[in-house]
């Protein structure tokens, strides 16, 4: 579902016409170097396509005004070789729609000593052109990330690539269509909002569509393309005994099936991302989407229950940024603790609708009653998820602004058996601690429902937030409530 390939990252380099053709000569193939050093790593998912060096405001801007409009271009990469007088960037900048990352680096890694001249100081002066581009950046106010270090560094590669999946991020959330099968859960605030004003600051679409329109597209499935997908099924998991070809539950494995070819068909057909759905609005269909919603997750399609369509497009978009990573990233939802002492964590789970991306297990596909929505026995994938770092992010509406929610955990090994509850889940202890995690959780007011990944970082969230200029909340090991409380009040009066 995902390419890198059909993106790339303007790399430009800044100098000015006063150090003369030769010294501009060798700006531009120490550039290229770099360029294509970086490329050559194969750390960085996306390719780096390296500009000419700009050295006067009308190329700085014809450059960024056309980095705008390249829908190949997420993102550029700036850097000073030489001084860059920073009010010939003001124009571009002003137009410049992009994310910009500000690379303060040199073409050498150390001083020579023994052979540095003045012209070796006029060629290689970022220590203090980067640092004019920067006072102009900080006085317009343009939100950037900086990465500091030299070029060869494996730690500096490691941020811009982050930075070149979050520029990924955001330019997919630009494109997101969500469908909204149904509305939202009666009665419940949190996972509702007001999707013109997610429009307008994000730029993905959630619109409605009737179940029955879906149920046409179910029941046009062929038994051709259903008995394919039921042999995929018998592949890739061990299916319960009821479920196999002579069992008496065999016919709901069928329906299940008939309904994940029709949802994928209708949500490829309509160029949609992602979807929600709700047990109270199920219209025609014989069962609530469990293995299909489980499974179209796992192939990159975001996914809200209840009608969550911030937790379907912020799921879309994370499982973009972490495309080719080892890891996943769920639905989820926090269903119960366990105030053991010292020994307190949180149990996820959700009704059906848990991707296994989150394990690297073998998954059982079974059938159980569900309780809930009065439709038959609904199919589901059962399974514990991965230990290991992971975070659990929300993106609430609180009216007059986004805010974006991201708690530090730790996921657990589930060890203990669950007998009785035939759903997937995952274990994890919040940073700090129980405690404090929990109560600035609520104190921001996160939702239940969130996007658990194992391999996108706090840091990562933290820098996609001011990229996407949305108030964000990190809640982490450093994390003090007090501060956190004046943090939220601060943050009341700046985004009024």
């Amino acid at each position: 579902m995902f390419d890198f390939k059909e993106y790339e990252i303007w790399f430009i380099t800044g100098s000015q016409h006063l150090y003369g053709e030769e010294t501009l000569k060798q700006v531009a193939a120490n550039a290229a170097v770099i360029v294509k050093g970086l490329n050559s790593e194969g750390k960085i998912p996306v390719h780096l396509a390296i500009k000419p060096t700009v050295k006067s405001p009308e190329e700085v801007t014809n450059l960024l005004r056309e980095a705008n409009y390249d829908d190949r271009c997420i993102g550029v990469i700036t850097w000073m070789h030489t001084f860059s007088p920073s009010k010939m960037w003001i124009k571009g900048l002003s137009l410049l729609q992009k994310p910009i990352l500000h690379f303060h680096t040199q073409f050498n890694r150390d001083i020579p000593f023994s052979t540095i001249d003045m012209d070796f100081m006029n060629l290689n002066q970022s220590a203090h052109g980067d640092r004019e581009h920067a006072h102009i950046l900080s006085k317009m106010g343009i939100a950037r990330k900086i990465v500091v270090g030299h070029w060869q560094n494996e730690k500096v590669a490691h941020q811009i690539s982050n930075w070149a999946r979050l520029a990924i991020g955001k330019s997919r959330l630009t494109k997101i269509k969500i469908a909204r099968f149904g509305d939202n859960m009666r009665e419940v605030a949190v996972t509702d909002g007001d999707k013109v004003s997610a429009e307008m600051k994000f730029g993905f679409s959630v619109n409605y569509f009737g179940v029955a329109d879906l149920v046409d597209m179910i029941n046009a499935q062929s038994e051709n393309e259903i008995n394919h997908l039921i042999e995929e099924y018998e592949d890739k998991y061990d299916l319960t005994k009821p479920l196999l070809k002579y069992g008496d539950k065999r016919n709901s494995l069928i329906d299940a099936a008939r309904i994940e070819l029709g949802l994928k068909t209708f949500l490829k057909n309509g160029g949609f991302s992602g979807y929600t759905n709700t047990f109270e609005d199920l219209a025609g269909m014989k069962q609530l989407p469990g293995i299909a919603s489980q499974r179209l997750m796992n192939a990159g399609y975001g996914f809200g229950a209840e009608g969550d369509w911030k937790t379907s497009a912020l799921l879309h978009t994370i499982k973009c940024m972490a495309h080719g990573l080892e890891g996943g990233n769920s639905f989820m939802e926090d269903y119960t603790y366990h105030f053991e002492p010292n020994n307190e964590m949180v149990l996820g789970s959700h009704m059906l609708e848990i991707c296994p991306s989150i394990t690297t297990k073998k998954v059982s596909c079974e059938i159980h009653p569900l309780g809930i929505g009065g439709k038959e026995d609904p199919v589901r994938l059962v399974f514990n998820a991965d230990k290991g770092p992971a975070i659990n992010v929300s993106l609430v509406d609180l009216g007059h602004r986004f805010r974006l929610i991201v708690n530090k955990v730790e996921g657990v090994e589930v060890s203990q058996e669950f007998p009785h509850l035939p759903t997937a889940r995952a274990l994890w202890k919040p940073y700090p601690n129980m405690e404090v995690g929990l109560q600035g959780w609520l104190l921001a007011g996160g939702a239940h429902h969130t996007v658990y990944s194992q391999n996108i970082s706090v840091q990562m969230m933290e820098d996609f937030g001011e990229m996407l200029d949305v108030e964000t909340i990190i809640i982490d090991e450093n994390t003090d409530l007090k501060l956190l409380k004046n943090q939220i009040k601060i943050n009341e009066n700046y985004y009024k």
